[in-house]
């Protein structure tokens, strides 16, 4: 007869082996998250900016199998389950795209854009409204 120790090392093995076990710690987690939140009072609502980074930070982070990681960030933020259609992100950031560009995240795009425009030594000035800590848009 196994022992305790021996049944939790063939379990574990077993999920280990079947790659589940990353996404049952994932879904773990992210229930944690979500117990926590209900208990803590009501998050405010999710600012238009903090939709779109979060939806950039989605993407990424599933292009690179880290599909854990996502499903944290959306139990966490509070970010809708389904995606937002990349054209519609695309065309609120103003991004316009060629074919080759689809087959990567916006975020690449964006990253490559930045880091490649500007050969001159100048520096991008960034302004506008920024998102508080509150999820509220406050004036910079």
């Amino acid at each position: 007869m196994a022992t305790i120790t021996e049944l939790k090392c063939a379990v574990r093995e077993t999920l280990e082996r079947r790659g589940v076990l990353g996404q049952l710690k994932a879904r773990i987690r992210a229930e944690v998250f979500g117990a926590l939140d209900d208990q803590r009072e009501q998050r405010p609502p999710l600012s238009h900016e903090n939709l779109l980074i979060n939806e950039l930070i989605r993407e990424y982070l599933e292009f690179n199998k880290y599909r854990h990681t996502a499903s944290v960030l959306i139990a966490e933020s509070g970010q809708p389950q389904v995606p937002l259609d990349r054209q519609f992100l695309a065309s609120e950031l103003r991004v316009a795209e060629d074919m080759s560009s689809k087959s990567v995240p916006l975020l690449y795009g964006l990253v490559s854009h930045f880091l490649n425009s500007g050969d001159d030594g100048s520096k991008v000035f960034l302004k506008g409204t920024c998102t508080s800590n509150t999820g509220h848009r406050t004036d910079s």
